[in-house]
């Protein structure tokens, strides 16, 4: 594994019955960079996302994390792990009977964190202030608007401080303004904790925003690789395609 990489994942297949959906898929993420899958509903994203962070086996290949061979670890080595993988669920995963406060306190306890109550209470609101939302601490998520929930999720995997942030969907059910408020969100997030992102997207305009690098999955497997331009521009008809009724370079200017 290249020192620069922080995932690796080689030649990974996974099915289920009949239904092929990563087929030899391939890629890496370097250190600082934000890459993002693209790819139609269905292709097998979320599925690949699920494989990185060991919620699924895959059938075969290698899934290589900060240089752990993720299929190979048992559960108390994979907790580990996701302490420095963030995990930025679609649906938010928050608790609706607990405040934002207890939302974001779950993680530390979950991993038995050793911190005081005015550490905790400290990390609370570093977490809090890095999505813009520190009044929110003893609020429900049933008072909270659908891109607050999606910033105090993000908040959650932020209080863990993970080298690594994995996005499934990020901007899913959220209007264009406020899917582009998050979109800027991560950014920011990206520059201040110096993480590494990877993006599982099919919203071009959350890409534009986001991402260093592209992937398309397509048929299984990484289909097209380059800046999102790059692949807006092939002349490859099944990656125009993709981006139809958008054509070339026009919409990202």
């Amino acid at each position: 594994m290249n020192a620069t990489e922080v995932i690796r994942i080689q030649h990974l297949h996974k099915s289920f019955g009949k239904n092929i959906v990563l087929n030899d898929f391939s890629v890496s993420l370097r250190q600082g960079e934000s890459l993002a899958v693209l790819g139609k509903s269905g292709s097998g994203k979320s599925v690949l996302i699920k494989c990185i962070i060991g919620l699924m086996a895959p059938d075969s290949g290698q899934i290589n994390v900060l240089g752990y061979e993720v299929p190979e670890l048992k559960q108390a080595a994979l907790d580990q792990l996701r302490v420095k993988v963030g995990f930025l669920f679609q649906s938010n995963a928050l608790y609706d009977s607990m405040t934002v406060r207890e939302n974001l306190e779950f993680p530390l306890r979950r991993h038995r964190f050793s911190k005081t109550k005015a550490e905790v209470d400290a990390m609370v609101h570093e977490a809090l202030s890095a999505v813009g939302l520190a009044h929110t601490a003893e609020m429900m998520p049933s008072e909270l608007s659908g891109g607050m929930r999606k910033r105090i999720a993000l908040a959650r995997t932020l209080i863990l401080k993970p080298e690594i942030i994995l996005y499934d969907e990020p901007t899913t059910g959220l209007d264009p303004i406020t899917g582009g408020e998050i979109s800027r969100l991560m950014v920011s997030v990206q520059k201040q904790y110096n993480t590494s992102s990877m993006v599982i997207s099919h919203d071009l305009n959350c890409v534009s925003l986001v991402a260093n690098r592209v992937v398309l999955l397509l048929d299984g497997r990484c289909y097209a690789e380059g800046t999102l331009t790059e692949l807006s521009e092939s002349k490859d008809i099944r990656v125009r395609e993709f981006f139809h009724p958008i054509h070339g370079k026009e919409r990202f200017e």
